[in-house]
């Protein structure tokens, strides 16, 4: 896959002196960002967030879940979700993502996720006492789920001297 270019587009709820927020600037964000927040929605139409770890690799946010976890169950039922990153704080630029997740079941898109993710969070996957030690392996061996979220829609809330919301549209 290769990362998109989106349309940008500045939104009405942004301040007078706002500008739109360039889609680089964006991809920066989620390429940098440590953590995330999963949005996807139970069978009963609840909606359930929860923290991970992922990547933005070749144009989709990617990640792993085990396949009794909620999040994987509810993808599984409604694909549709929001991936969130940003800051606790009025300054700075948030990301929204919005699109289809699928599972990834071929062993270059399995490897390519792992060594993404081993690469972004080093000792917390490679070191035998790190957080999620061994789970590179394990997504390669299609033993835990690997994720693939397709874009259709992002939003960026910048916060600071000025307010601004940007949307970038994929086709």
């Amino acid at each position: 896959m290769v990362d998109r270019e989106p349309s940008t587009e500045l939104g009405a709820f942004s301040s007078e002196v706002a500008s739109a927020v360039p889609w680089a600037a964006g991809r920066r964000e989620l390429e940098e960002a440590q953590l995330f927040w999963l949005a996807t929605v139970h069978p009963d139409g609840r909606p359930h967030v929860t923290p991970l770890v992922g990547v933005w690799l070749d144009g989709t946010f990617c990640f792993s879940t085990g396949s009794t976890e909620r999040k994987a169950k509810n993808l599984a039922e409604n694909p549709h979700c929001s991936v969130i990153t940003g800051r606790n704080v009025l300054d700075g630029l948030d990301i929204v993502v919005e699109g289809t997740a699928s599972g990834v079941d071929d062993d270059g898109g399995r490897r390519a996720i792992a060594d993404a993710l081993e690469a972004k969070y080093g000792p917390h996957f490679a070191a035998p006492d790190g957080t999620w030690a061994g789970l590179g392996d394990a997504i390669r061996a299609g033993e835990v789920g690997a994720w693939r979220v397709e874009p259709t829609t992002a939003f960026g809330f910048s916060k600071g001297a000025s307010y601004g919301q940007t949307r970038w549209k994929f086709s």
